[in-house]
């Protein structure tokens, strides 16, 4: 049976799938190893060593882990916020001042997150980050991010545009996560960089 044209590529959500299906069959001594070596990594970046302000996640399931990172940075001196999942699935953001200040949030049908429990200080307040550190899935060799599909931060990352903001953007990945090619759409943005526990990649369309 012959196939007229080129073979399709594989879209977001086959991708998605089969990314998340990798991850999972981590084991929790290789997610907390990651981690670790994810830190150290992130760490070395310069646009990290000067921030005052980061946009950070804390790291669910199998996701490279992060609460290492965010209390290393916290020991710096680094004002560090976290988001909090609002019902149109924009983000609110809260600061980080250890394990005490996030509490675990289930949102409906999708994942729990784990969110900061005190003062929200609203959507805009990303916009005085000097590095935003975003989840994904994958990233390609242009900077261009493959989320979850949930459109959260491709909302950040239109409202630091709005407001003129431009922080290092920066995503936290396992090394098998740095991939040929990820699809894009028009809305989709490039990061400046991807951290993975094996080191850090800079990408010069991100420059």
């Amino acid at each position: 049976m012959s196939h007229i044209g080129r073979p399709t590529k594989p879209d977001k959500r086959t991708l998605r799938q089969e990314y998340l299906a990798v991850r999972n069959r981590l084991t929790a001594d290789d997610v907390r190893e990651a981690a670790v070596a994810l830190a150290d990594r992130a760490l070395e970046l310069p646009e990290l060593a000067r921030a005052r302000t980061v946009a950070a996640y804390v790291s669910v399931g199998s996701e490279p882990g992060t609460l290492t990172l965010l209390d290393a940075l916290r020991e710096r001196g680094v004002r560090v916020l976290l988001p909090a999942l609002l019902p149109d699935n924009d983000l609110d953001w809260g600061a980080y001042t250890g394990e005490g200040s996030v509490a675990r949030v289930q949102h409906g049908g999708k994942m729990a997150l784990f969110e900061p429990s005190g003062e929200r200080l609203g959507p805009d307040a990303v916009t005085g980050a000097d590095v935003v550190l975003l989840p994904g899935l994958a990233v390609d060799g242009r900077g261009m991010r493959l989320g979850r599909g949930g459109g959260s931060y491709d909302r950040v990352l239109a409202r630091l545009e709005r407001a003129g903001a431009r922080p290092a953007l920066v995503v936290l990945l396992y090394d098998s996560e740095v991939v040929a090619h990820v699809p894009e759409e028009a809305h989709d943005r490039l990061v400046h960089a991807v951290v993975t526990p094996s080191g850090v990649r800079r990408f010069r369309s991100g420059a």
